[in-house]
């Protein structure tokens, strides 16, 4: 889950040329949605606070009709993605600035609400735990950079590596998916323009376009949240979608403090009716796992017995529960 990054001063390429100028630079710049000037918007800095709390609030109103527009390419990703990390594969978000931070999160998330292991998840973002705070020169312009953090990984074709780029044009981004590509792993390119490079480069591109910014080029914005909606979306759903999840309860949480604790015992107790004494006895015999102590109450089974069914079902539940002898 933590991010990684080989050697930030890896030497630095452009998404088309290492020696584009200024002038070809801008031009690309000036294609982007993204990048995009709004001339009604250039007095908001005279504007009242409230007032431009209202702009922005009005802004990202936007976001969830763009996502909305892209949820069959979100869906057949994630369906892809499921079924590999079925196999024992890696979910990998590659990205750099704001993007990378954003895959970083999502994937620092998933130990805590679905008791994956850290390596199933993992976030990288380009110049490494560095970049997370402070700018790292030249790092996502870096292609190779890209395939070293990969490599690190020991990327196989089972894995499903997600590109992050609002320009879509990020050569870190696209990097990541073409290596991932020659090893036969799932790519993703999320991006927030239209026929993005990204999306291009990646079995599954994802274009979720929100429009020029409040402050121009500033994607940490609507980009950002548009882009963490879909991360939501692609972590969630294909945690359902491996059995982390009993109906719309977190039934793989990991109990780590006493907060999540209580909410074990509430989980338990939603999902079964079962009396406080009768759930306690539960986590005492499955060692506080709750999907386990589930399935010991509505199956009828000791701990031994609910770990082996969980074991043949692949951890669905529902399944286990079908075969347990009580059922």
């Amino acid at each position: 889950m933590t991010s990684t990054s080989s050697a930030s001063s890896a030497s630095a390429s452009s998404a088309s040329s290492p020696s584009a100028t200024y002038g070809e630079l801008r031009a690309q710049l000036d294609v982007l949605t993204t990048e995009a000037f709004r001339p009604e918007l250039a007095d908001i800095d005279q504007q009242s606070t409230l007032e431009i709390a209202r702009i922005m609030n009005a802004e990202d109103q936007s976001v969830p009709g763009a996502v909305a527009a892209q949820l069959p390419a979100i869906a057949a990703a994630i369906d892809a993605a499921a079924e590999r990390m079925s196999r024992g594969g890696r979910l990998i978000y590659a990205g750099a600035g704001t993007a990378g931070r954003l895959g970083v999160l999502d994937a620092s998330e998933c130990p805590p609400t679905f008791n994956t292991d850290p390596s199933e998840v993992v976030g990288l973002i380009a110049g490494g735990p560095t970049a997370m705070v402070k700018a790292v020169e030249g790092a996502e312009d870096s292609k190779e950079l890209a395939a070293a953090d990969l490599d690190a990984l020991k990327l196989t074709e089972d894995d499903t590596v997600v590109g992050i780029s609002a320009s879509g044009r990020t050569p870190y981004a696209i990097g990541a998916v073409e290596h991932a590509r020659s090893f036969g792993a799932l790519t993703v390119g999320l991006s927030n323009n239209a026929d993005s490079a990204l999306a291009a480069a990646a079995d599954h591109g994802i274009e979720v376009v929100v429009g020029p910014e409040l402050l121009t080029g500033s994607t940490r914005l609507k980009a950002g949240t548009a882009q963490k909606l879909v991360l939501n979306m692609i972590s969630t759903i294909t945690m359902i979608r491996l059995g982390k999840t009993y109906g719309n309860l977190m039934v793989d949480v990991r109990a780590s403090n006493e907060k999540l604790r209580a909410r074990s015992r509430r989980i338990v107790a939603l999902a079964t009716g079962a009396t406080d004494g009768e759930i306690e006895a539960a986590l005492a015999a499955t060692d506080g796992e709750v999907k386990n102590a589930i399935l010991t109450i509505l199956g009828g089974v000791d701990g031994p017995t609910a770990a082996r069914l969980l074991q043949e079902s692949g951890g669905h539940l529902r399944a286990a529960l079908q075969s347990a002898p009580a059922n």
